[in-house]
């Protein structure tokens, strides 16, 4: 959530910080409401250190033999006065809330605005790889080697699932168990946290209220709850409505889940197999910082994202996406894009984003240094990583001729040694 107290004293600023998100906005009426509600606060305060200053008269007047029915009249009158301003003033809280929270982060200054278009590949990794036999996409390579039955998949769940069998399943698992002991030698907490959230947790990540209707509510249950689109909403609430000790921070964080999205599988040739779907598997990082501290945070998700990457041999490359592009809770989003031969375009794996204060504010997460200074902790994560395009781009950049493919070496552990997957005889 934006500060208020920023757009009061900066509404121009935020209105054309807000338009490279192409998010465009009148503050007048916000101000409006906000000036009001100040006024009344005023008079409510007022009202309440007057009846104080009366109730406090009166066993001075009892003393002195006065009719104290007099004060507490006057005392009973000024309550019903300041009960009716406090709903006036509770109405104003609410909208002026309703209106900050559909509001999207501020972009960092240094992002161009836009969308996609004017994203920017800032660094490559690796060459393209070079093919002297015609390669075949992955859902080819996976029906081929026995690692995905999508026809079942759909039959079982519908268009846009898919199952992992025999192989398929080990090479899915060993990418998880990769991905977990990487992040468990950098020091980072496992986390296995629920599946099924509350509404506050999706407010608290800054999915709701615009992007309510995308993820997957179950009804019957009290309180109503969702399924999680990815384990960054779980693990940002786990410190709602706390205060952090500087001593505590950073607090460094990863989760496995299982993610479930109603942006289904779409007919687009890059979008075929299990590129896009309504369930997927993914290792998730957050970080929880002191503002200071976030930048360099930051840097170090992205630089762990590509780690993973690089050391699975992949060719990929990172781009620093325009302000429209990025996430509604977002400032700043860094994505690590791994290249599919079949299509010769980069799929994203990782976005690594830094949200500022939006998520703490929204979710009342503090700190408080050992000096005394107070303020909302920065809340960063980064996909560590996503597999299911990171599973089709191994089996496409690993093919070889004979429609076998290598595992890869850092993944040879977790698959009990096996070095290559074999066509199915």
């Amino acid at each position: 959530m934006i500060d208020i107290n920023l757009i009061r004293e900066k509404p121009e600023y935020v209105k054309e910080a807000l338009k490279k998100k192409l998010w465009d906005t009148d503050f007048t009426e916000l101000l409006s409401w906000d000036k009001e509600r100040r006024e009344i606060l005023q008079i409510v305060e007022n009202n309440k250190a007057e009846m104080n200053k009366l109730s406090a008269s009166v066993p001075a007047a009892k003393k002195a033999g006065e009719d104290v029915s007099v004060i507490f009249k006057k005392v009973k009158e000024i309550a019903a006065k300041n009960a009716e301003f406090e709903e006036k003033l509770k109405e104003l809280e609410q909208k002026i809330n309703d209106f900050v929270a559909a509001l999207p982060n501020i972009p960092d200054d240094d992002l161009v605005g836009g969308g996609k278009e004017n994203n920017k590949a800032i660094r490559v990794n690796g060459e393209k790889p070079q093919f002297d036999f015609e390669i075949k996409d992955h859902v080819w390579l996976a029906e081929h080697l026995g690692l995905v039955d999508y026809d079942r998949g759909a039959k079982i769940a519908g268009r846009g699932a898919w199952v992992y069998t025999n192989l398929g399943a080990r090479l899915e698992w060993a990418l998880l168990n990769f991905f977990i002991s990487e992040h468990l030698k950098d020091g980072y907490q496992f986390i296995l946290p629920p599946h099924l959230l509350n509404e506050q947790s999706g407010y608290v990540a800054g999915q709701f209220p615009k992007f309510r209707e995308d993820v997957f509510w179950l009804e019957g249950l009290e309180p109503q709850r969702f399924l999680l689109p990815t384990a960054e909403t779980a693990l940002v609430n786990l410190h709602r409505d706390e205060i952090l000790s500087d001593e505590e921070l950073p607090k460094k964080y990863f989760a496995y889940t299982p993610c479930y999205r109603r942006e289904a599988g779409s007919y687009r040739t890059e979008e075929r197999g299990m590129i896009r779907g309504y369930q997927f598997d993914k290792v998730e990082m957050v970080q929880y910082t002191l503002p200071e501290d976030s930048d360099k945070a930051f840097e170090e998700l992205v630089g762990k994202a590509e780690d993973l990457v690089r050391k699975l041999g992949l060719h990929f490359q990172v781009s620093k996406l325009a302000a429209g592009d990025i996430s509604h809770s977002m400032a700043r989003t860094y994505d690590i894009e791994v290249y599919i031969p079949s299509i010769g375009i980069y799929k994203e794996v990782s976005s690594a984003s830094n949200a500022r204060d939006y998520q703490a504010r929204r979710g009342k997460i503090r700190f408080k240094t050992k000096e005394g200074r107070k303020g909302f902790v920065h809340t960063l994560n980064a996909s560590g990583l996503a597999t299911s395009r990171i599973f089709p781009a191994i089996l496409e950049q690993y093919q070889q001729a004979d429609g076998s493919v290598i595992v890869p070496e850092v993944l040879r552990p977790f698959m009990g040694g096996i070095e290559v997957l074999k066509p199915i005889k």
